[in-house]
Order: C-alpha cells, then structure tokens, then sequence
C-alpha cells in the first residue's frame, strides 16, 4: 500500500506537467523560451529558500549545481531546442526513452539487475506515446534528435544522481536547492540569448506564476520525493503522462480531435504505468 500510495503521489507531478504544454501556449509572451525556463526556476527557488531557510554545505554545493544543471538548466535549454528543431509529436517521442536510460544508469551506480518489466514498461510507454503524438508527416532532424536524446539522458542523469546521492534533507529542501541552481545557471545563458520580455500583461504574469509555482516548485517537490523513496526505474515511466495529459488537455479544452491511433496510445500509456505500479508492489 505504501508503495501504491507513494507512485500516486508522484504520478501528479508528470500529470501536472502536461497541462504547462497548454499554460505555455496560452498565458506568457511567445517566443522567450530561455527566459520563460528562467522564470520557471529561479523565482519558484528563491521563494522555497525563503521558506527552508537552509543552504548546502560542503561538498553538497557542487553536488546541487549538478543536479540543477542535470534536471533543468541543460535538460530544458535542450528540450527546447528540440522542440524548435523538430514536430512536437517526434521530441516527444524521443524524450521518451529516459525510462530505458534510467534502467541502464540504475544498474551502473546501484547495480541493480536489469528487471524484464521495467524494459518492457519502457518500450510500451514510447511506442504509446508515439502513438498518441506522432503524424504521418513528421520529420527528423539530426541536431533536433540529438538534442531531445542529450535532454532525456540530463533528466536521466539527474533522476538516478538525485538517488544516489540522497541529499540529507526534506524533498522540500532538495528542491528549492536544485531550482534555485538551475535558475542561476540558466540567468546568464537567457540574458545572452534572447532580448528582455516586453511589458507583462496579467495574463502573462497569470502564466508565470502557474508555471513557477504549480508546474515546477509544486511538481518537483512531488518528483524529488517519489525519487527519494522509490527506485528511479519506478518513477521515470510515470513521465509518460505528461504528454498523455496535454494530449487531454488539448482534447478536453481546446476542441481538438482524438484519432483512433491516439485512444490506442491512451489505453498503451496507461496500460505501462499501471504494469510499472504492479511492479512496484511486487518488488
């Protein structure tokens, strides 16, 4: 029961995120994809300080700017680039591999065994979410694929190093540590690279706000939690309802239209997270 009430817990963050898809296109300026990461961090970090009142010590500052550059700075600089460089149905795509990377990683640093359905959970979740974003006419870029590939190997990264590790404080804690570095890191990198946001209206600072404090302080305070007491291969899959999510978002309150083909990614997205919860409780 635990085990169950744990993944629950964690599936919301995943579930959260696929609504920022929407927020994202919708509430803030177009156009600012570096800047608008920046928000999503730094402000939400900032405020998390404000409230845990804790800093790292020694050897844990270089291990927090790694993981803040692992699960943010570098992980959405090449989301984003991915995103640019290719339909949104084949990043998608290929950001769905992370779960088979954790595997891999989790047998490097942990020596875990290799389990059947973990692998199985993970070729089940791509081929779903193939199914429920890619159209026939999508394209492949080499630099798009390689950037979605480079970001789902960060996240991945990030989700094991966050386990090894195991910071010695609250999820809490550990995330407003990892946004406040990943908002720093990303500080000078979106001043460089994009020109300064025009005049708010308050519809954008509506956009700002949910993506800062629901679609990442709230989220990953979730996420680092599931991460801090399930192994990662158990809590990578539950991503695959983040674009399962906006997928019925777009359904749900834009009017878009659900195809065959997508209703089956539906049913193979669910189908690999609830074989990954039974996983879970048999492990």
């Amino acid at each position: 029961m635990a085990e169950r009430a744990d993944l629950a817990l964690t599936a919301l963050a995943p579930a959260i995120w696929g609504s920022t898809y929407l927020v994202t296109t919708e509430l803030p300026p177009p156009g600012y994809p570096l800047t608008l990461s920046l928000l999503r961090a730094l402000p939400a970090g900032l405020l998390l300080l404000l409230l845990v009142r804790q800093l790292p010590t020694g050897l844990w500052w270089n291990r927090v700017f790694l993981l803040g550059a692992l699960n943010f700075s570098i992980f959405w600089a090449l989301l984003f680039v991915a995103a640019y460089r290719l339909p949104g149905g084949v990043a998608a795509t290929v950001g769905a591999v992370q779960p088979l990377i954790v595997v891999g990683l989790e047998r490097l640093f942990f020596n875990a065994p290799i389990r059947r359905v973990s692998v199985i959970v993970g070729l089940a979740g791509i081929a779903g979410v193939a199914l429920l974003v890619l159209t026939p006419k999508a394209g492949l870029d080499p630099i798009g694929v390689a950037a979605g590939l480079g970001g789902a190997v960060s996240m991945a990264c990030g989700t094991v190093l966050t386990r090894y590790w195991r910071p010695p404080v609250s999820a809490l804690t550990v995330t407003a540590w990892q946004l406040t570095a990943g908002g720093l890191l990303l500080l000078p990198v979106a001043l460089l690279l994009e020109p300064s946001l025009p005049m708010p209206s308050l519809k954008n600072l509506a956009g700002f706000a949910y993506l800062g404090l629901i679609g990442a302080a709230l989220t990953y305070i979730l996420w680092f939690r599931g991460i801090g007491t399930l192994r990662p291969s158990l809590v990578a899959p539950l991503g695959f309802l983040s674009p399962l999510m906006a997928v019925l978002l777009g359904w749900g309150v834009l009017g878009q239209s659900l195809t065959p083909a997508q209703l089956g990614g539906v049913a193979i997205v669910l189908g690999s997270v609830w074989l990954n919860q039974r996983a879970a409780q048999k492990a």
